[in-house]
This record gives C-alpha cells, sequence and structure tokens, in this order.
C-alpha cells in the first residue's frame, strides 16, 4: 500500500503554492489535501470551538474547511483521512516563516497539529516574489517527503517537526538551523472612519537586521534552504533548578498557616 500523505496550508485551498505541492507528492503517495477555504495566515494554533465546521470537497480527495490550518489537520487526521498518514506536509506558503514567526505561522501550526497526533510533519515556506514559482519549491517537497517516509517513522521523531525555508529559485544547498531573530517594525496603525471613530491595523514590515551564523534567517540570506527542527516540548529546563530557589515557597506556607 503507497503511503498516505496529509497537505494542508494557510494560504487557502486554491493556493498555488498547496496545489504544487501536492501535484509533487503524488509521486510518493497518496495525497489528501485538507485546507481553509481562504487565506488563514497568521491564525497560528487556533482551534473553532464557538461553532460548527463546514467542510466541502470541491474535487476527489481535497477538501475546502471553513476553519483555521489546525481545524484542517484536526478533521483529516481523526476523520477524513482512511489511514494514518505517513506524512503531513503544511504548505508550501507564499512567504518565510522564519524566527519567531513560527509562534503566528498558520503553517508551522498545519505542521504541529499533526506531530500532536504523532504524524510527521513538515512545515514548508517560500520566499515571497512576484510572480511566484513554486516549482523549484515542490521538487525539494518531494525529495525531503520521500527521505522522511524512506527512513521511517523515526526519522522526525514524535512531537518534533521540520520547518523548511525555501530562497526563491533553484535549491542549490540546504543547511541544517535552528531558529533566528527576525526583526519587525511593531507599530499600531491608528486611522479614522467615516464616522469618526478609530481602527487599528497592527504589525509592521521586517527590518534589514543581521543573525548569528547557523540560523534559518542568516542561511536564507545566503541563498541555502533552511531546514529547522522543531521540538513541541517549550519547557526552558536551564530554569527548573533555578525555580526551586524562588520565595514562592515561603509565601504559599505563610498562606496556608494564616488560614488555619
Amino acid at each position: 500500500m503507497r503511503p498516505l500523505i496529509l497537505v494542508t496550508n494557510d494560504d487557502g485551498v486554491m493556493a498555488p503554492g498547496i496545489r504544487a505541492a501536492a501535484d509533487s507528492l503524488r509521486d510518493v503517495g497518496d495525497v489528501i489535501v485538507c485546507a481553509p477555504d481562504r487565506e488563514r495566515s497568521a491564525a497560528s494554533h487556533a482551534l473553532t470551538l464557538d461553532r460548527p465546521l463546514r467542510v466541502d470537497e470541491i474535487e476527489p480527495g481535497i477538501y475546502s474547511v471553513d476553519g483555521t490550518p489546525a481545524d484542517c489537520s484536526y478533521l483529516a487526521l481523526l476523520h477524513l483521512c482512511p489511514r494514518k498518514p505517513a506524512l503531513c506536509v503544511s504548505g508550501i506558503n507564499n512567504g518565510y516563516n522564519l524566527g519567531s514567526d513560527v509562534f503566528y505561522s498558520g503553517t508551522v501550526a498545519g505542521a504541529v497539529e499533526a506531530a500532536l497526533r504523532d504524524v510527521p510533519a513538515i512545515a514548508i515556506s517560500l520566499e515571497r516574489r512576484a510572480p511566484q514559482d513554486f516549482s523549484h519549491a515542490a521538487s525539494f517537497v518531494r525529495a525531503l517527503a520521500t527521505e522522511a517516509i524512506e527512513r521511517g517513522g523515526g526519522a522526525i521523531p514524535a512531537a518534533s517537526l521540520l520547518s523548511v525555508n525555501l530562497p526563491h529559485g533553484k535549491v542549490t544547498d540546504y543547511q541544517v538551523t535552528f531558529l533566528g531573530r527576525r526583526v519587525y517594525r511593531d507599530q499600531v496603525d491608528v486611522r479614522q472612519d467615516l464616522r469618526g471613530r478609530s481602527y487599528y491595523w497592527i504589525g509592521g514590515p521586517e527590518e534589514n537586521a543581521t543573525d548569528l551564523p547557523g540560523s534559518d534567517c542568516s542561511a536564507v540570506r545566503a541563498g541555502l534552504a533552511s531546514i529547522t527542527p522543531l521540538s513541541l516540548d517549550l519547557t526552558h529546563t536551564s530554569l527548573l533548578d533555578e525555580l526551586h530557589g524562588w520565595k514562592v515557597g515561603s509565601f504559599v506556607r505563610a498562606a496556608v498557616e494564616r488560614a488555619r
């Protein structure tokens, strides 16, 4: 039986990036696409719990969901997929997801939801250009997916995933990286509507900033593909022992004594 590959994204089910990824992965295994019905960039890991979700099979094996990328992975893995996927690929996103972007990215969240459910996962993002060409990125996705599946379930360990960022054009080489620091100009743009009420646009453009050698940001600036392994365990292990020395314990004990 051919391996099953789940493909999702945050740019929407009709986005050219997800079509390119799905088409390339059909050489590797059976493909099911489950993605939002419209762009849901920066949706992070939100789940829709306040209303029901609607699912439309717009083509055989291609599902459109009126929810978030995490909703799509959840629905596909628990309901739509006929068997457990060998791999989840989220992307190809139109634009990088570097450094702290991974906390906001719906592309990464779609892969994270799969990783949470013990499915190996890869998030793929491509430098934004106009016009955009996804063909080289799709070839890299196919090669990476092939190796991940051939190496088996332990290639991408449980509770982890790969975040891949690709510069525009042919992929000539890649680097295994750590998360860098992508710098934005933080801002709140205040405007007035026709009735004099304020409304707000948040977020600003990326700043030109240097980063440490070996980071994902540095790799793509050097024209290399970046492959960053991410862990779902956010525990700050070096703080564990230090926190035991904080004086909160005496505060708690005093509170207990006062309550007696």
